[in-house]
């Protein structure tokens, strides 16, 4: 009787003590620093704003950065320009607020080729590699409805998807979306182009 009383009084103390260690000093103050069993990250090394580092990939050992490229400000007048987002006034842009050159089309060329093809095919038919494996439902650019849409409303689908269709805002910058467009437009010119739209210097040359 003797040993269990000394065990379970021995238990006992072990208990209380254990349970004010936990939870009886909760709320009190003291300037010792908490013991902390699980820190999850609570003291994290960092760099502060506008002092030293050296760290070896900033040769200026700067510890405030340039913007990334790309960045934009949050008051900054972003969405209210047609080039970053093809629409002016909350409707979409009739034509292109670029200047169309060899070097816009070029670029729009290389950029379809690497996103749009695989779907839209190199003709921009919506007959491209994946329509072998039961994608059926790609656009033809060719048809009339995407001949009278707007560029802007061409832009918006590029930046943003449509249908199936997913948005590459986030893998084409804006102004190769744009040459994008310029290129689409390209397309559907070599197809359903009218003679009299063919200017006059090469004309004997696709004849």
């Amino acid at each position: 009787m003797r040993a269990f009383l000394k065990y379970f009084i021995t238990a006992y103390v072990l208990a209380v003590a254990l349970v004010v260690g936990i939870a009886g000093f909760r709320g009190s103050r003291s300037t010792k620093p908490p013991i902390e069993v699980f820190p999850d990250m609570d003291r994290q090394p960092k760099l502060r704003p506008q002092t030293t580092t050296k760290f070896a990939a900033w040769a200026d050992g700067q510890t405030s950065r340039a913007h990334p490229a790309g960045t934009v400000s949050r008051e900054s007048a972003w969405e209210d320009n047609a080039f970053n987002t093809g629409r002016q006034g909350g409707a979409p842009v009739e034509a292109m607020p670029i200047e169309v050159n060899s070097m816009v089309l070029k670029r729009g060329q290389e950029r379809f080729s690497i996103y749009c093809q695989p779907c839209h095919g190199v003709l921009g038919d919506g007959k491209g590699i994946t329509s072998k494996y039961g994608m059926g439902n790609t656009a033809n650019l060719h048809q009339d409805r995407l001949i009278k849409t707007q560029d802007g409303d061409l832009f918006n689908t590029i930046s943003n998807g449509k249908s199936t269709m997913m948005g590459y805002a986030s893998v084409i910058p804006v102004a190769d979306r744009w040459a994008v467009v310029a290129y689409v437009r390209t397309l559907q010119l070599s197809r359903l182009a009218s003679e009299a739209e063919v200017p006059a210097a090469i004309l004997p040359t696709i004849k």
